[in-house]
């Protein structure tokens, strides 16, 4: 019989980690896993439809925007794919007003076959490999408690299907906090040891997303292009920093931004570096920075002999995300009584809503390469032309992406005011 009602919650991490090298992972999950009853199906896949590829552009845009206009000092970076990951898997178990607004967040009022998709070919096609390694695995954990949840198979069907989610049902105990963090050390090869603190008594529900991304430089910097320079940081101050020198092919403008990409060994991901003109402040351009400037910009540029200057530069960030995401209108499924996600599971003890997310980033860029990294935790909780030369320097705030080459999918974007 079910119990009186309360609100349940339930807790979704993401977490994406771009890697150098691997080390050992430890101990095998010990919570059941119930992939032996839960297999992916094949899906049928189509080319997606411009408002998806565009909405995923806006939403990376977005989510970076409000983040960076809600963070007054320092450094900024998000991984919009590990957060659009993690809020499509949850989608999938919303339904009325609270499923329309998160598929909302994708750019339009198509389906969630259709936001699935999208991803599903995006993870498919994005390319891995020895020098370019892009790995993403996903699982949900669920309570093993029928009284207080019953979880529903379609909704564990279809994210396996659509993004390969293991899944896997445990006491949620001190074993189960073991557990999701073996898979997390296992999933990011030991970059990432642990993610969960605490199992609180009221979560009965976890979904992790872990992004491993680990590439190199297509052309090295070599010791001689490494020297000391100066770079004006938005607070005012100048702090003398290793300045890398290169010369890259790729020139991007538009009136109020300069900028260009180096890419990544094979071509297959670009490091897309972006400096608004002096006349216009940081905050005043990442304020009023869209998703379609960011399209113009990817196709307003010119092939030639860019001389380049950046510093080397690392910065960890943590952020809730759920303000953000209300600004971007996805309201209802943070309301304890309003939130739908029947679509999920059904609970013996309350309503299922998402009381927190947060989102925690690592970015490290130096002679050889890019390491970088993200964690997002969504907590649901129980509450009752002709050839030329340009310069681009970047030696005060700018703004970077890392891009893969094929769809212009933004992993990664951040913005530098400090070094």
């Amino acid at each position: 019989m079910w119990k009186k009602k309360r609100n349940i919650g339930i807790s979704l991490l993401m977490m994406g980690v771009l890697m150098i090298s691997s080390v050992g992972c430890g101990k095998e999950v010990e919570a059941d896993n119930l992939m032996e009853g839960i297999r992916p199906q094949s899906v049928e896949v189509k080319e997606p439809d411009e408002w998806v590829t565009d909405g995923y552009m806006d939403l990376a845009v977005d989510l970076f925007r409000t983040s960076a206009t809600e963070t007054e000092d320092g450094n900024v970076l998000i991984s919009p794919l590990s957060v659009s990951i993690a809020l499509a898997m949850t989608a999938n178990g919303a339904a009325g007003k609270t499923g329309a607004e998160m598929q909302r967040l994708f750019g339009g009022e198509g389906s969630m076959e259709e936001i699935n998709n999208f991803f599903y070919l995006c993870l498919s096609s994005l390319p891995s490999n020895e020098t370019n390694q892009l790995k993403v695995a996903n699982s949900i954990w669920f309570r093993d408690d029928e009284s207080i949840l019953k979880v529903i198979p379609d909704f564990l069907q279809t994210n396996a299907n659509y993004y390969g989610a293991q899944i896997y049902k445990s006491p949620f105990d001190k074993r189960t906090k073991s557990d999701m963090n073996r898979w997390v050390d296992r999933e990011t090869n030991g970059m990432v040891k642990e993610i969960v603190d605490q199992v609180e008594a009221d979560d009965v529900m976890y979904l992790i997303n872990a992004l491993m991304f680990d590439a190199q430089w297509h052309t090295p910097y070599e010791k001689t292009d490494v020297y000391a320079g100066s770079f004006a940081c938005a607070d005012g101050n100048s702090r003398t920093v290793d300045m890398l020198h290169g010369e890259e092919n790729v020139y991007l403008f538009d009136d109020e931004a300069v900028g260009f990409m180096k890419p990544y060994k094979d071509h297959q991901y670009n490091f897309l570096a972006i400096l608004p003109r002096e006349n216009i402040g940081i905050e005043a351009y990442v304020e009023n920075f869209t998703g379609e400037k960011l399209r113009n910009l990817l196709k307003n540029y010119r092939m030639g002999t860019v001389q380049t200057t950046m510093p080397k530069f690392s910065c960890t960030y943590e952020k809730s995300m759920k303000k953000t995401l209300k600004e971007l209108g996805m309201v209802a499924a943070f309301d304890p009584v309003a939130a739908d996600f029947s679509q999920m599971a059904q609970s013996g003890s309350g309503n299922l809503y998402i009381s927190d997310i947060l989102h925690k980033t690592y970015i490290s860029v130096n002679e050889l390469g890019t390491r970088a990294g993200a964690v997002t935790s969504v907590e649901m909780k129980n509450s009752s032309s002709a050839m030329a030369e340009w310069t681009v320097t970047l030696d005060r705030p700018f703004l970077y992406l890392i891009l893969d080459r094929t769809a212009d999918l933004p992993i990664f974007i951040g913005v530098v005011k400090e070094v």
